[in-house]
């Protein structure tokens, strides 16, 4: 890419390096935020201990890994009466997110404060809606999608809602919620190039995927199973999708791979890139919790029930139509199935 397509394209996406400064200070300032301590509830008297956990099964397949989770439920437990007992400014809910994929979770630099906004951000008001009473007792805490289970495990966070894909791999060290969108991988590349979709088109192309994500994993196993061009180069791994739509903005990559929601709210920020091929993937986004956070997942559970009833649609209008077309069919999450006895 020469100098003046770069500009062009940088031009065209109404200056998508402005956002990616603005991201960058919002991020730093996040991870100063205090870490919240995780302390154990003491189990009121009388109170049935809940046993149940969401783990990954020896037979667990990622096409059904979605499916296990618990069942929903309105009841307190120790971790909601944690988040409750939090005193003033601190009592709100704690949430990873992300703060730069278009329509999901973006910070807008066009309302005061550059309000964070998207379909994940008007999630977590209603889950916030429902445990504390008010949909804006939250604390946002950017982080990175490498960074997304550490903060669970960790305790910087009470949950993460941040297109974060179910993995049988990833309930090995986190519990999920019941699915709430539906997706899959797909390639992100300028509208000129011979790129055609994840094929053998992408050999010899250099590849960037976000560090941690689903995306590099799928590419660094299909590369080693031969259903990837050895010669495709998938070094470029960066801390947030973002990253990678600039790098191929200023030709340094080739092509992303990137979920496919995501890779449309990117295609539309900037016309000169495109969604190549079909995706090739089949994958569901979950809220992510503690392993040990059962009351809260089941709470965040019956949340959804109520969500894909009353909400997800008006959410789905409103931010993902324009990009993902008015019939949101392809992207509903399925009919919930939870673990048995849980």
């Amino acid at each position: 890419m020469d100098a003046s397509r770069a500009r062009a394209t940088l031009r065209g996406w109404g200056g998508v390096a402005a956002m990616a400064v603005l991201c960058a200070m919002a991020l730093a300032f996040a991870l100063l935020l205090p870490c919240t301590t995780r302390t154990p509830v003491p189990q009121r008297a009388g109170e049935r201990a809940v046993t149940a956990t969401q783990a990954r099964a020896d037979d667990c397949r990622d096409t059904d890994a979605h499916r296990r989770t618990l069942a929903p439920s309105g009841a307190d437990g120790p971790v909601i009466d944690a988040i409750k007992a939090r005193t003033g400014d601190r009592r709100k809910l704690i949430v990873g997110v992300d703060q730069n994929s278009y329509r999901w979770g973006y910070r807008n630099p066009n309302t005061e404060g550059a309000e964070l906004e998207g379909f994940d951000i008007d999630l977590v008001h209603r889950i916030a809606q429902d445990i504390l009473g008010d949909p804006d007792a939250v604390q946002f805490k950017a982080i990175p999608t490498s960074q997304r289970i550490p903060a669970i495990e960790d305790g910087r966070v009470d949950m993460v809602v941040r297109t974060m894909t179910i993995t049988c791999d990833r309930l090995d060290h986190v519990a999920f919620s019941a699915p709430y969108f539906k997706t899959g991988q797909q390639v992100l590349a300028p509208k000129s190039s011979p790129v055609t979709g994840y094929d053998d088109s992408l050999a010899h192309k250099k590849v960037c995927t976000s560090a941690g994500s689903i995306a590099h994993t799928r590419l660094a196993a299909d590369r080693k199973a031969g259903r990837l061009p050895a010669s495709a180069d998938i070094s470029t791994t960066v801390p947030s999708q973002l990253d990678c739509l600039v790098r191929l903005q200023l030709g340094e990559v080739d092509a992303v791979v990137t979920d496919a929601a995501l890779a449309a709210s990117q295609a539309a920020q900037d016309p000169t890139v495109a969604l190549k091929g079909k995706a090739f993937t089949e994958e569901y986004y979950g809220v992510a919790m503690r392993k040990d956070a059962t009351d809260l997942v089941r709470r965040v559970n019956r949340v959804l029930v109520d969500y894909r009833a009353d909400g997800w649609q008006a959410s789905y209008d409103k931010w993902l139509s324009a990009t993902l077309g008015r019939d949101p069919a392809a992207s509903r999450p399925p009919v919930p199935q939870y673990l048995h006895g849980g």
